[in-house]
């Protein structure tokens, strides 16, 4: 009887390890996910609104009615997703309708 529970505390004591273990490996997953999302909100405070070029800083200029940044030291443009494709809309109604005034 004692062998069995000898037995029975050894498998115990390998299960509540095996426990212990996962948790740690969870708490060390999360830990690490925390420290990269800080790293990159630091990173992303840094560079905020500096030129990717020379790294001045970035204004807001309106350009064909859609607001960009450009740098005051090298004067380039850079701009956010979408803003191209906003910037070219009304040049392609434009080409529609001059296309379209040859068939009329």
């Amino acid at each position: 009887m004692n062998a069995l529970l000898e037995k029975r505390s050894k498998a115990e004591d390998e299960y509540f390890a095996r426990q212990q273990l996962e948790l740690r490996k969870k708490w060390a997953r999360e830990r690490a996910e925390e420290m990269a999302s800080g790293q990159a909100e630091q990173l992303k405070a840094l560079h905020f609104m500096k030129c990717p070029k020379c790294g001045m800083d970035l204004h807001t200029i309106e350009l064909h009615h859609v607001r960009v940044d450009q740098c005051a030291s090298c004067l380039g443009i850079w701009l956010d997703r979408g803003e191209i494709e906003q910037m070219l809309q009304p040049e392609r109604e434009g080409l529609f309708e001059r296309i379209m005034s040859v068939f009329r």
